[in-house]
């Protein structure tokens, strides 16, 4: 009996392995697909990004790259033993241009959202920002939050296809809403006395009032979205997406996060160097 019942753990066993060796193939071959063994074996990293984000994609004075995102690219490449190499891309191009492989990755300020999720893989966040509002300095007192614009006498601005112009159509749809290409033609507007009020980014409207906002602009800084921000791949690479996990985890543990946080985020001394 105790024979007979070692023989059919064998056959069970065998069976077992039988069905697990097609499935251990199949994420072999996952693997040598993945988005992260192309890298290492062409030696480069793409970025895709639009640079005009502050601060997170700019070009200095000098016509190089700089910022938040530019700054964790370098970190990751290098991390990889790899070139980094930048991609600038319009931005209302730049998911078809990495689904067609322009690029290998978007880091360039993405907000994740559900109607991206379903073309591209999102890692986790890597920061967390809300829309906030610049308003025209003439609506002192009169507005102190989002709500108050929300009357199709109020004209509201935010750059075309972002999470900006998402919230103003989601949480002031009474408004008039104004569209632009970029995101300092949208807030010229404000500051211009074209329009009342420019929605956008946290991080972006802190550098855009310290550069331009003095006296003309009232910067209503509580965020009224939850909005994080990651980097973005082509779906069906669980590979690349648990290094990219994997590393952000360990950014965010051993200092170098915090570096470029504090010099990006905190600290407003690069401005010079952008304009």
């Amino acid at each position: 009996m105790k024979k007979g019942f070692v023989s059919g753990l064998l056959v069970f066993a065998v069976f077992c392995l039988g069905l697990g060796a097609p499935a251990m193939g199949s994420d072999i071959e996952l693997a040598r697909k993945s988005t992260l063994e192309a890298i290492l074996k062409n030696g480069e990293l793409r970025v895709g990004f639009e640079a005009g984000y502050m601060p997170f994609e700019m070009t200095d004075k000098n016509g190089n790259f700089v910022g938040f995102d530019i700054d964790m690219a370098k970190e990751m490449a290098k991390a990889m033993g790899v070139k980094f190499v930048p991609v600038n891309t319009a931005w209302d191009g730049i998911i078809p241009s990495l689904i067609t492989e322009k690029f290998d990755i978007i880091m360039s300020g993405m907000t994740v959202t559900q109607e991206r999720n379903l073309k591209i893989n999102f890692a986790d966040p890597y920061i967390i920002v809300g829309q906030t509002v610049l308003l025209n300095t003439k609506h002192e007192g009169a507005i102190t939050d989002y709500k108050g614009l929300n009357d199709p006498k109020f004209i509201v601005t935010s750059k075309l296809g972002t999470t900006g112009e998402q919230a103003v159509k989601r949480h002031i749809p009474k408004c008039t809403y104004k569209s632009f290409e970029t995101e300092t033609e949208a807030a010229l507007e404000v500051v211009n006395g074209k329009a009342d009020a420019f929605v956008y980014d946290l991080p972006y409207c802190v550098v855009f009032m310290a550069q331009q906002g003095a006296g003309k602009l009232i910067f209503i800084d509580q965020p009224f979205t939850y909005e994080p921000l990651a980097w973005a791949i082509r779906k069906g690479d669980p590979d690349f997406l648990n290094w990219l996990d994997n590393f952000l985890r360990q950014m965010k543990n051993d200092g170098r996060y915090d570096v470029i946080y504090n010099k990006w985020i905190k600290s407003t001394d690069w401005i010079d160097s952008v304009q």
